[in-house]
């Protein structure tokens, strides 16, 4: 499971009745709009935005124009998306940068989201645009946080400024004076937490802001804790006006809706979007994108940017004419399987690929067929082939199988199961090929 999977699940389920229709009648586009209505509620999106956002989807779509379409469940599909992508903030905001460097980001949120982490994570991805980030550890009242920080910064390429558990005010000034003084151009603030809001908490970022005046302040929220979410972003941005919202651990198994509805209650954007552990796992929001991937559109523009991180233009050269020329081998699957890997694994490549869902769409591939965790086992298999059977697997037949599975420790299901997920696999990079936006 994912971030808006079930959510994904239900409207598709939605759309698909629709398209078994020809024209729609406005009861049948009404009836479609009581069961989005439902599917978003038991996705945690906060009432007060759903009834807004059913209104104006409904308004759009039993307009004549829609009821006289030839497509008129593509129109209604394209009025969803189009009002998902208004709700979730039109387009991607980027970072404010100060005129006069360094640009000073100030980081709130709760205790436990993720925020500590995430300042790294943000240092990383800075560093990687050819910034030089600062990290100020301003969380003073769990030295904790502070080793955390330095830890997390060390792996991110960072420098940490931190006055132990002084006066986190004094800090924060101390630190963009360091920064201008040894020239980093960014300076990220980890400010402390709490584990529910307090006027204490507040009264201290409310200084730190008038302290060192920041281009942004971020408030990063926890995906996964619900309608809290809504309540946390509502009074951060009353006390403190941020300027943008981060969603963490959008990898989780967790319903999301409340997420979409931060940004309504707040108008902030939301900016970036934790899909992982790994310092690279920072994204941009894309609006847009996510709208795409939630109505089962895809989402290629992100896989194309994690395809040019992860591949050399040269291996791609190559792979291309290889899946060209039909002659993509096991050998050449298992080092897919780790550029695909580097690209934050199958699962997650197969979530960005229009009707490619884990479970759903045209393509169906159960979970259990791309559990990563087998990797060893399915190493241990194709490396028990000999080359011709890993160069031409349809010479497999069932004695060989017995061989390679008493050769890699494993059983004859196994051996298929690699086999089939090898099959999937050359079906994935036909349609990665032939998707005319798919080029390295």
């Amino acid at each position: 499971m994912g971030l808006f999977s079930g959510l994904s699940e239900k409207l598709n389920h939605i759309f698909s009745k629709l398209t078994k229709k020809g024209r729609l009648t406005e009861l049948e586009i009404k009836t479609a709009m009581r069961e989005v209505r439902v599917a978003l509620l038991e996705a945690d999106v906060n009432i007060g935005v759903v009834k807004d956002f059913v209104a104006k989807v409904s308004e759009r779509a039993v307009g004549q124009e829609i009821l006289k379409s030839l497509s008129p469940t593509e129109q209604v599909i394209k009025i969803v998306n189009e009002e998902l992508i208004a709700l979730m903030g039109a387009t991607n905001a980027k970072l404010a940068v100060a005129d006069n460097p360094p640009t000073v980001i100030m980081m709130a949120g709760l205790q436990g989201a993720g925020k500590t982490t995430l300042v790294g994570k943000l240092g990383f991805m800075l560093k990687k645009q050819g910034k030089k980030p600062l990290l100020v550890a301003c969380d003073v009242y769990r030295p904790a946080a502070i080793n955390q920080l330095k830890v997390v910064g060390e792996k991110a390429g960072c420098t940490v400024f931190e006055k132990g558990q002084g006066n986190p005010v004094k800090i924060a000034k101390e630190g963009v004076a360091y920064a201008k003084s040894y020239g980093f151009d960014t300076v990220i603030i980890d400010t402390a937490g709490r584990l529910q809001i307090d006027d204490a908490l507040m009264r201290e970022l409310e200084e730190i802001k008038a302290a060192v005046n920041p281009a942004e302040i971020l408030l990063v929220i926890d995906s996964m804790t619900g309608q809290v979410a809504v309540d946390v972003a509502d009074t951060f941005n009353r006390r403190l006006e941020i300027s943008g919202l981060v969603l963490t651990k959008l990898d989780g198994d967790t319903r999301g809706g409340a997420t979409l509805s931060a940004k309504a209650i707040t108008g902030k954007p939301i900016k970036f979007c934790s899909v992982g552990e790994k310092l690279g796992d920072l994204e941009p929001f894309y609006p847009d994108r996510m709208a795409n991937r939630i109505l089962g559109m895809g989402d290629v523009l992100t896989l194309i940017e994690k395809a040019q991180e992860a591949i050399t233009e040269a291996d791609a050269k190559k792979m291309e004419k290889k899946i060209k020329e039909n002659s993509f081998t096991l050998d050449d699957y298992l080092t897919q399987f780790e550029t695909m890997k580097k690209m934050g694994g199958i699962k997650d490549i197969l979530s960005m690929m229009p009707n490619m869902g884990m479970g759903g769409g045209k393509f169906k591939i159960r979970e259990e067929d791309v559990d990563e965790k087998k990797m060893l086992s399915m190493k241990a298999v194709i490396q028990s082939m000999t080359l011709k059977e890993r160069q031409n697997p349809n010479i497999i037949n069932s004695s060989r199988k017995q061989r390679i599975a008493k050769g890699s420790g494993t059983s004859v299901q196994e051996v298929n199961r690699v086999l089939k997920q090898f099959e999937q696999t050359k079906q994935l990079m036909k349609q990665m090929k032939n998707n005319k936006a798919f080029k390295f």
